[in-house]
């Protein structure tokens, strides 16, 4: 079967059911509709107008929305849209223009409320217009002829026949801009209203425009909360204290936030807040942080951290301002710092000193956590400030390394593991805080060789806890030396238990050799341990013998190797007897071999120069340890001469009479209250002046191989030696020295 089809119009078919028959499809064209003229159509839009009119007196009840559709729709389809198009403009500004007679006539006491009705009002009408009369012609017509849609040609005739009039427009900024400041003072206004005013301002203003409400309110609005806020922060500032300016500016930007939120076009609000907060913040930042007895110093002293956080948080609204709150909480720290090196008190003691500074970071970290947030440019200020003042000083690496030698030598003792590794931990950040860290790393390994020799540390693994702090620090390098000194002491510890195991023959008790000699020996190897020039004296015949025995045997298991004797770094416990009274003597190497040539002489004298002959002990070093040993404190040895100096011609001879309650006596102590004594006169001879905390570092610096010198312990000595007319102190500068020749 075949067929043809056409599509024109209503028309009628004729199908046929015999599959033998062959039938055409015939479909009618559609009839024309009549035309519609000129007369036809005008008396067509009349008919809109009046129910137009209607909808704008609110009489539109009775009307068919569909037949009013209908006839828009027939206008534009017969080419008469001109005619409609024209024809609701037209109407539209007939009618608004009535409106702006009316509106005009309010008093200012409501004339915002009547334009915000109108306005209302007007919307509704227009959509209504729109939707039932011209929603043809705007998808046709006005897209066909490039008109405005007859609902932007509602906005545009609202804003000629009412907004643009002089006695409306002028009158509704002024209200406008007086119901918001009374809003700022506090007082209650119709945010409602406000609102549908703006609104009307943003939608007559046109798309892409923005200038109705621009020019009209937001230029004036933010001119006005500019000065507003001018005159009142800066008021509120003279008359009040740095807190309550905070809560105030607090509130405020509150206020101004919910202003955005209630009434203001989001586009309006940037440029709001950024008003607010340069006139709030930006332009008292400054002024607020260096407040007197209120700004951040005064908070900082008086521990008022969340007022702080206050200052803080307001001030990352303008994140440059935040500097200058870092660099004021940085410059109070210097000054504290400052003033921590200065006290006298915490300077004579560098255990107290480190200890006032661990407070100061603990106390600061606390500020920075709680005040900052935990800010990490806070936390580098306060670095830096901490860093500032302790390189500001040049004992700060010494005092560390006292603070240290102080924990390992007893205060760690009854730590537990955890305790004790945070007290290591704190030290470390004082260490990180030193530009002079190779500084450290020479005290700290001569105070380490001291604990390790005369066994002081209160626990190994905290000593080599420590050391792997620093090598976390600074690396391998840095601690290579300080690893080898405890790998000498292990290596030492099994060299010995072998030596002794071999003379003893396997038993674990009674004398080593046969002269009554017994001896420790520490390996150690050169590069790893502090250095020291002094030569090697002469010992007594039995030491020498029981140091012949050892180096044959660990020669003999270390072939190849070399022993060099630091007798200035032993010690020695000699039994003596005065008298019937026995007394075990602790003394230096030294000490041991002038002490050794008295034995069996009875009360025959020595002379001095015998016996640098027979020890070999140097001369300076000769006279320092004889002195030690005639002191009244432990008077072992008499000399010949009176005073306290040693002449070259003196003679010394055993005080028969000596006696002490102690039967442990240990002379090193007084020892080294005449080695601090000879290094102060040493370097005064060669300064002539000196300041006193220049004056202890270098007593310090050139100690620092044999002991750590405690700082009261030198300043007792300066004072001794002022009382004996070797020092005098300056006219014109207490803290200054001079030497008298």
């Amino acid at each position: 079967m075949s067929s043809a089809s056409s599509f024109g119009g209503r028309g009628s078919s004729n199908v046929g059911s015999s599959s033998s028959a062959k039938k055409k499809f015939v479909i009618k064209p559609y009839r024309s509709a009549p035309q519609v003229d000129r007369a036809s159509a005008l008396e067509t839009w009349s008919n809109l107008r009046r129910a137009i009119e209607e909808i704008y007196n609110q009489d539109a009840s009775l009307l068919s929305f569909e037949e009013l559709y209908r006839s828009a729709y027939n206008l534009v389809l017969h080419k008469h849209g001109e005619v409609l198009y024209t024809g609701v403009q037209s109407c539209v500004e007939s009618h608004l223009t009535g409106v702006g007679e009316t509106v005009s006539k309010s008093p200012d006491a409501s004339v915002m409320k009547n334009v915000s009705a109108a306005w209302e009002d007007h919307d509704l009408k227009m959509t209504m217009v729109r939707d039932s009369i011209c929603m043809y012609m705007d998808r046709t017509y006005v897209k066909q002829q490039k008109k405005k849609p007859i609902h932007e040609v509602g906005l545009q005739a609202f804003r000629e026949k009412i907004w643009e009039r002089k006695d409306i427009r002028g009158r509704v900024e002024r209200v406008l801009l007086g119901e918001v400041a009374r809003e700022r003072e506090g007082e209650l206004v119709e945010k409602d209203i406000i609102r549908s005013v703006l609104v009307m301002l943003i939608k007559i203003g046109g798309e892409g425009e923005g200038g109705v409400y621009e020019r009209d309110f937001e230029k004036m609005f933010l001119e006005g909360t500019k000065e507003f806020y001018r005159r009142e922060s800066q008021e509120y500032l003279t008359k009040n204290s740095a807190p309550d300016y905070v809560r105030k500016a607090e509130e405020r930007l509150l206020h101004e936030r919910n202003r955005i939120a209630n009434y203001l076009h989001l586009t309006t609000g940037p440029k709001l807040m950024g008003i607010v907060e340069n006139e709030l913040i930006t332009t008292h930042a400054r002024a607020l942080v260096e407040m007197d007895n209120s700004g951040v110093v005064t908070m900082l002293e008086n521990d008022k951290v969340t007022e702080l956080m206050n200052m803080y948080n307001l001030f990352k609204l303008v994140p440059s301002t935040v500097d200058i709150l870092r660099d004021a909480v940085c410059d109070h720290v210097k000054r504290k710092g400052k003033q921590l090196v200065q006290d006298q008190e915490r300077v004579k003691d560098p255990v107290k000193f480190v200890r006032g500074v661990l407070e100061m970071r603990d106390r600061y970290d606390q500020v920075v956590e709680k005040a900052f947030d935990g800010e990490k440019k806070a936390g580098k200020k306060v670095k830096e400030a901490f860093e500032h003042f302790i390189n500001a000083d040049s004992r700060s690496a010494n005092y560390l390394a006292v603070y240290v030698d102080e924990l390992m030598r007893s205060g760690l003792k009854g730590c537990g593991e955890q305790e004790a590794d945070e007290r290591l931990d704190k030290a470390v950040t004082i260490f990180r805080y030193l530009q002079d860290k190779d500084v450290f790393e020479s005290f700290y390994k001569t105070s380490l060789a001291k604990r390790l020799l005369g066994g002081k540390s209160v626990s190994d693994e905290c000593e080599k806890s420590m050391v792997a702090k620093l090598k976390a620090e600074c690396g391998y390098q840095y601690t290579s030396k300080l690893e080898g000194m405890f790998n000498d002491m292990r290596i030492s510890k099994d060299t010995m238990k072998g030596y002794k195991d071999e003379v003893r023959g396997g038993k674990s008790t009674g004398e080593v050799e046969g002269d009554g000699v017994e001896i420790d020996v520490d390996v150690l190897t050169t590069g790893y341990w502090p250095s020291q020039g002094d030569p090697q004296c002469h010992l007594p015949e039995p030491v020498t013998n029981a140091i012949g025995k050892f180096e044959q045997y660990y020669l003999k298991t270390h072939s190849g190797r070399k022993l060099a004797w630091q007798t200035s770094l032993g010690t020695a416990e000699i039994k003596a007897c005065f008298e019937g009274r026995r007394h075990e003597l602790i003394v230096s190497t030294y000490q041991m071999c002038i002490l050794a040539l008295f034995d069996g002489r009875g009360e025959k004298p020595l002379a001095l120069a015998e016996i640098k002959q027979i020890s070999g002990i140097p001369d300076n070093e000769l006279r320092r340890h004889l002195i030690s040993l005639c002191t009244p404190k432990h008077k072992i040895l008499k000399k010949a001469s009176k005073g306290k100096a040693i002449s070259d011609d003196d003679s010394f001879t055993v005080n028969s009479g000596f006696t002490s309650k102690l039967k442990r006596v240990k002379a090193v102590e007084e020892d080294r209250r005449h080695l601090l004594e000879a290094a102060i006169v040493r370097i005064m001879k060669a300064r002539k002046t000196l300041k006193h905390n220049d004056l202890i570092a270098e007593v310090s610096r050139q100690l620092t191989a044999r002991f750590v010198p405690d700082p009261q312990s030198v300043k007792k000595r300066i004072e001794s030696l002022i009382e004996r007319e070797y020092l005098e102190r300056s006219q014109d500068d207490r803290k200054v020295y001079s030497y008298l020749a």
